[in-house]
């Protein structure tokens, strides 16, 4: 049976010498995984539209046998350039889509997590390079998956208990005038950090690039 979405491009990896594996993530799908079978040919109508953070109207063949399904059409509707001509961005919405892999199932929707990724990738090419983003991310993520931390049972000092509070329910369009002290990204880089080990046991590798 053939299904219709529209959907992010997390990431992508080599199957054969001609075939991709696509990652992607949706709103009414959940996180989806595909092949895109002659993908890495010359000629292939995939060619140009599967890249990373690439959004794009898809259409596959929805196995019943395991995760893996058929990609048969892909339409661009965005492929977030500016993401790829600046490494810094790059490497914090890298981490922020890895993220999303570790905390979430596939094929389980997704309804608050595809806009909040849709939010930051729209947030970070119109600011100042900074780690505010990417905390904002993680604690979006956290209490979309019901894992916000009560800030009123942690040592961290009144005004970073604040800003964590901002950072979980103001939109993105609010945080671009909230500005963190010295103490205060350190103080929630270390935070943070600390409580998502807890909760899920380990963290993407390239934390330290993102929020560095």
């Amino acid at each position: 049976m053939d299904e219709k979405t529209t959907g992010l491009i997390l990431r992508t990896r080599p199957l054969t010498e001609t075939s991709l594996i696509v990652h992607w993530l949706t709103a009414d799908l959940g996180r989806v995984t595909t092949v895109a079978k002659g993908a890495r040919r010359p000629k292939s109508p995939f060619r140009g539209k599967l890249d990373l953070f690439h959004l794009a109207d898809l259409s596959f063949l929805h196995s019943r046998r395991s995760e893996l399904h058929i990609l048969r059409e892909v339409t661009l509707r965005e492929t977030n350039r500016a993401l790829r001509e600046d490494l810094h961005l790059l490497q914090q919405a890298a981490y922020c889509a890895q993220l999303v892999e570790q905390a979430t199932e596939t094929d389980t929707p997704l309804p608050e997590i595809y806009p909040l990724m849709l939010g930051l990738l729209a947030f970070l090419p119109k600011h100042a390079a900074s780690p505010l983003p990417v905390f904002a991310f993680e604690m979006k993520l956290l209490a979309a998956t019901g894992l916000q931390p009560d800030t009123t049972r942690t040592n961290l000092r009144p005004g970073t208990r604040e800003i964590l509070h901002r950072l979980s329910s103001a939109d993105w369009s609010l945080l671009a005038h909230l500005k963190l002290s010295v103490a205060q990204t350190a103080e929630l880089r270390q935070f943070l950090h600390g409580f998502l080990i807890y909760h899920l046991g380990r963290l993407p590798a390239g934390r330290h690039l993102a929020v560095g």
